[in-house]
């Protein structure tokens, strides 16, 4: 018998193409579309609805969160059915207990998290990365999940506190991290991530572990991938990792490579350089080396207050607000002496920061700090750090402009992803990522069909991670579908929920028009809230193409 027949939709494929029928489901597969009779044990009738495959988020960090919620809220209500774990080198295995402290405090920096409610709400179960695996097996999420190897976790495991201050590891320290690669290769890890970004600082201002290390180390920590030819490559790379250096390494791993940098990113004030980065990847790939990046289909903006700046810490003068407490930072900030210094980083910008000096993309209440400096007669900078600390701010720094956005999002070497669900939860929420993409750039301006944005969302992604058996309608694959009205889809305004353990606070989004969310044929979000479940139907994924 059936267990779920979907009757009366149009489905979308996720490979380009549509059909009005049905779709059945049993033993968690799809086994049979088209026009299906019969007995099944419960029927949706979904006349006038779109049925497709569920949203693949590539870049999720759910590592620390999945321990208390197996739901991994709010993604699959966002129609989300398949998130990538690990981004940017960043989670919580391997861990050896004497780590875990440090651990959760750099997490809580580098990825702007509540550090009370991780440290009340992780659920310790594992030290090894396979032991993670089966933690999360034990778990049952409500998504299907994959883990990327993680090259600060494991410099971290193996160097203990110095992993973010000794920039050479002994001989012995970077066989163990190799070794420790190999070891999460063989559990089941999806790949290998790590980051290069200045952005990216942890706990009191020190660097992100992998951010230090050298270029003979990463490439030490990718040979096993060429050696067991499976798994991807992903990078936060900063300006120091250029397409042509992820060429370099998807040439010597014979795997594909995927850079995640604002400088791919399209910016009003060099308004070319976004692109010059998708042909440079497009170059490699005539040359047989495959290099994607991963594009944002939102606009990169930051909710934000002087108290916790995250968005300014790559300049040289935030040294000092980074290793200060938050309630230190507000006599800094009137030192004549720091703004100088940060006047002199704005005329000299780095290459890859967030923020280069214009004072438009700043605003509060809704009005940009250029404006406001201007009408007081002041300016900006001091205009800025006159400002209290808890002053809501936002910053709206990349991907602004649909124009100059739009060729991005449809050039073939970008993949849709940079959600970031789990993270800087204090500051924004783009776990619905896909459901913006299916309202604005579908819907709203007509750049993608639905049919061509529909595959943007799920083969198309599934295809360049190596994901198998996901990302497309027919018969044998995964049951994991998204039920959707669309002259509705989207998502709701920023609503702020104090729902984290220990009481803290977080920014939500809520989906709208969406009906219904199943993973491997289990429906676990009903259109108005999760379905209660003894365990999540989700799958930890550990074999790749």
């Amino acid at each position: 018998m059936i267990d779920l027949l979907i009757r009366g939709a149009t489905v979308y494929d996720g490979l380009g193409s549509s059909f009005n029928g049905d779709v059945a489901v049993r033993d968690g597969r799809i086994s049979a579309t088209g026009k299906i009779s019969g007995p099944a044990k419960a029927v949706v009738e979904a006349a006038g609805l779109c049925l497709m495959l569920g949203i693949v988020d590539l870049h999720t960090h759910y590592d620390a969160q999945v321990t208390w919620d197996r739901t991994l809220s709010p993604s699959p209500a966002l129609g989300v059915t398949t998130a990538v774990l690990g981004n940017c080198g960043f989670g919580i295995a391997p861990c050896p207990a004497p780590q875990r402290g440090t651990l959760l405090r750099n997490l809580s920096v580098v990825e702007g998290m509540d550090l009370g409610a991780l440290e009340s709400g992780v659920r310790w179960e594992a030290e090894s990365f396979g032991d993670y695996l089966d933690q999360l097996r034990r778990i049952g999420p409500c998504a299907n999940v994959a883990v990327l190897a993680q090259h600060s976790t494991i410099r971290s495991a193996v160097m203990g506190d110095e992993a973010s201050t000794r920039v050479t590891p002994s001989s012995l320290e970077l066989e163990k991290m190799q070794s420790m690669v190999r070891e999460a290769m063989d559990a089941g890890a999806i790949g290998f991530a790590s980051s290069f970004s200045p952005n990216q600082s942890g706990w009191a201002g020190k660097p992100m572990p992998s951010t230090i290390a050298t270029d003979a180390e990463l490439r030490s920590l990718v040979k096993p991938l060429g050696e067991k030819a499976k798994g991807i490559f992903v990078m936060a790379t900063g300006p120091r990792g250029t397409p042509e250096y992820m060429e370099a390494i998807a040439a010597d791993t014979g795997r594909p490579a995927f850079m995640v940098t604002v400088l791919s990113m399209y910016n009003d004030a060099e308004p070319d350089k976004a692109m010059q980065y998708y042909e440079r990847c497009a170059a490699a790939r005539k040359r047989g080396h495959e290099v994607y990046i991963h594009t944002s289909c939102q606009p990169l903006s930051f909710d934000f207050t002087l108290a916790e700046p995250y968005l300014l810490y790559s300049h040289d003068a935030f040294d000092r607000v980074k290793a200060a407490k938050p309630a230190q930072r507000a006599a800094i900030y009137g030192d004549t002496g720091f703004r100088s210094r940060f006047r002199e980083n704005l005329k000299q910008p780095k290459q890859g920061i967030l923020f280069y000096g214009d004072w438009s993309k700043i605003e509060l209440n809704g009005l940009p700090i250029s404006a406001l400096a201007r009408e007081r007669g002041s300016d900006p900078v001091d205009y800025f750090f006159d400002l209290p600390l808890d002053q809501q701010l936002i910053a709206k720094l990349f991907q602004n402009n649909d124009a100059g956005v739009a060729p991005l999002l449809r050039h073939e070497q970008g993949v849709v992803a940079l959600s970031d669900a789990g993270a800087h939860l204090i500051y924004f929420c783009d776990a619905g990522f896909g459901l913006h993409f299916l309202q604005h750039w579908v819907r709203e301006t007509g750049t993608f069909t639905l049919a061509e944005g529909v595959r943007r969302l799920t083969s198309d992604p599934a295809r360049k991670y190596r994901i198998p058996q996901r990302g497309r309608i027919e018969t044998g694959a995964w049951a994991d579908l998204l039920l959707f009205d669309p002259a509705r889809i989207g998502v709701s305004a920023l609503r702020k929920s104090p729902d984290l353990p220990g009481g803290g606070a977080r920014m939500l989004r809520d989906p709208v028009g969406v009906h219904g969310v199943w993973v491997n044929g289990v429906e676990v979000y009903d259109g108005k809230d999760y379905v209660s479940l003894g365990r999540g139907p989700g799958q930890v994924l550990t074999d790749f193409n």
